[in-house]
């Protein structure tokens, strides 16, 4: 049995796969992300720890002695310090980080070749631009740090004890050359940062260790068990829901939210909106992949939930009672900054048109209509970039209300394909699995995994297009709000 591990923003997830694809077991344990000043996300990753235990220990159950091996995934872009042996000098920067936004500047001023062998846009909350703020704000940590890993990469050295990262994760930190497929060693060199820092890397479905004893027993799981390097979640869920050829989409809801989209060879955005990166497999045709990234999703929501006093249950009732358009208010759900298509860290958010006629319904329903927007926009900044999206398939867990389906349906304008409701939110834990089985030669090929990866058990077609007057106000608000 292959055991995929997901180490999310907000939580772990982990699942226990047998080599038929079918789910034996699955286990979520859940963590803070904590904002100690505005414009900071930060994640303290021994709550990590504690929580990838939980999960591992709920997924596997009485199966101990039948997982035969381990693969990761984890959340993207964010920057863990650590002494050699995995232990954490200082919380973690997360991927909605954006503290780091007035050093991008220092990227500018790279000469253009350097800045287009990255072939991403300039955005605060990567890696590169989180190390700079480091080295110039907490130069003691930056110095006594051994590395600076990406979460996935840190939770495997406290697993095993080796250090290593692969392509998908490498080639979203703004420190990564697309084209030559390693370490931008002369961007690294350029901005005065420690090359070494940054571990060695290997294919994201190679081993990169065995289960140490003392993690083996938090776990719960045999010693020496083999790890591989795993991917980045974007790229482990791709592989998880079966997706690796060019001309399909994929819509992964979440804290964020992402549209991915493969390609097969590594041409930039010409507007540098959205974002390229390295897939989790070297399948020919697939070999990177495309993405929007908007920051403000379930982020958006959990804060809405909060400031509204409402639950889920009460948020979906009310907001889904109130028709189309949520009688003239607009949600801009810009609560951490932007990605695509703004890459603006100081955007904001707004609820703007309110009267007296307007209750939390009203406000709840524009909050689910404004991050649907958010959604719409990075969708045609894609298209815009040259990635036909004719239909997307969902993914992640925030996409399980059949009325928040029609809505996102509705307001981009596609039919919406649904995994199964179990193999949504996992569908980067499943893709640490198919890793794993990769490297240890249970799947032949990356093509097996996909003939076993969950299939599309229906589509929400578009039923309502009285949304675009409603669409044009939220595009008219942020030229107006946004700072001079």
């Amino acid at each position: 049995m292959l055991l995929g591990l997901d180490l999310g923003t907000g939580s772990a997830k982990a699942i226990l796969l047998a080599p038929s694809g079918t789910v034996l077991g699955e286990g979520v344990a859940s963590y803070p992300v904590r904002a100690p000043r505005p414009g900071w996300a930060e994640s303290n990753p021994r709550d990590w720890w504690e929580a990838c235990g939980g999960a591992v220990r709920a997924a596997v159950g009485e199966r101990r002695a039948s997982v035969e091996a381990l693969g990761l995934s984890g959340q993207m872009h964010g920057v863990v310090l650590s002494d050699g042996a995995g232990n954490p000098t200082r919380p973690a920067l997360l991927w909605a980080d954006t503290r780091s936004a007035a050093l991008l500047g220092r990227y500018r001023e790279l000469e253009a070749g350097f800045r287009g062998r990255l072939a991403n846009p300039l955005a605060a909350g990567m890696a590169g631009p989180s190390l700079l703020w480091l080295r110039d704000r907490e130069p003691e940590a930056y110095r006594a740090a051994r590395w600076a890993l990406q979460p996935k990469d840190w939770m495997r050295l406290r697993l095993t004890g080796e250090a290593f990262s692969e392509p998908s994760d490498a080639s979203a930190t703004l420190l990564y050359d697309l084209p030559a497929d390693g370490w931008a060693q002369q961007v690294i060199e350029a901005l005065g940062l420690r090359a070494d820092l940054l571990p060695p890397l290997v294919a994201s479905d190679s081993f990169a260790g065995t289960l140490g004893l003392e993690a083996a027993g938090f776990l719960g799981l045999p010693a020496g068990l083999p790890v591989a390097a795993g991917a980045a979640d974007a790229a482990a869920a791709l592989l998880g829901s079966g997706l690796l050829e060019p001309g399909g989409a994929q819509l992964a809801v979440g804290t964020g939210a992402q549209i991915l989209s493969p390609r097969e060879s590594p041409d930039a955005d010409p507007h540098l909106r959205t974002h390229l990166y390295r897939a989790a497999h070297d399948h020919p045709s697939g070999r990177y992949y495309s993405m929007a990234a908007m920051q403000n999703a379930g982020l958006a929501f959990e804060w809405m939930l909060k400031v509204l006093g409402a639950s889920w249950e009460e948020a979906y009732r009310e907001a889904f009672s109130v028709p189309a358009g949520a009688g003239g208010l607009t949600f801009l759900p810009y609560l951490s900054g932007e990605r695509t298509p703004h890459l603006d860290p100081h955007a904001r958010g707004a609820w703007t048109g309110l009267g007296l006629t307007h209750g939390r319904a009203h406000l709840l329903r524009a909050a689910f209509e404004g991050v649907a927007f958010a959604l719409r926009e990075g969708l045609e900044a894609l298209e815009e970039a040259g990635v036909r999206a004719p239909e997307l398939r969902l993914a992640g867990g925030g996409v399980l209300h059949a009325p928040w389906r029609q809505l996102l349906a509705d307001v981009l304008g596609r039919p919406l394909g649904l995994l199964p409701a179990c193999a949504a939110p996992a569908a980067s834990a499943r893709g640490a699995a198919f890793l794993v089985g990769l490297a240890q030669g249970t799947y032949g090929s990356v093509e097996e995994t996909v003939l076993i990866a969950p299939k599309i058990r229906e589509t929400v077609l578009p039923q309502d297009d009285r949304y675009e007057a409603a669409y044009a106000r939220y595009r008219e608000l942020y030229p107006r709000l946004r700072e001079p």
